[in-house]
């Protein structure tokens, strides 16, 4: 289950956690984003059932999309500890396969 994120303050608090967390910049207009709202529940099925993940609406919040360099969506961001491990960025997310083998990389 995606939460969604609705506030700076809500981003913040979320990207501290210590273990890793998952953000997918999204926005309503974005065609690939509901792309990959078809097929991202069938990828966390596959292996990736205890991920937090959360959204944002990139749109609501340019200014942290900016700061974390989210130029296209979706990307998919992994944070811990407050820090950025990890981008995917939307010109490598438009697969089922792209998106499991990203994840991978930082849950196995």
């Amino acid at each position: 289950m995606m939460i969604v994120i609705e506030s700076e303050q809500q981003f913040n608090e979320t990207i501290k956690d210590e273990r890793p967390v998952v953000v997918k910049f999204f926005a309503g207009w974005c065609p690939d984003c509901k792309r990959m709202d078809a097929f991202l529940p069938s990828v966390l099925e596959s292996g990736f059932t205890e991920i937090p993940l959360f959204e944002i609406n990139k749109d609501a919040f340019p200014d942290i999309a900016e700061s974390y360099d989210v130029m296209g969506i979706p990307s998919l961001l992994v944070f811990k500890g407050g820090e950025k491990l990890g981008h995917l960025h939307s010109a490598n997310a438009k697969t089922p396969e792209q998106v499991s083998e990203f994840l991978s990389k930082y849950f196995s």
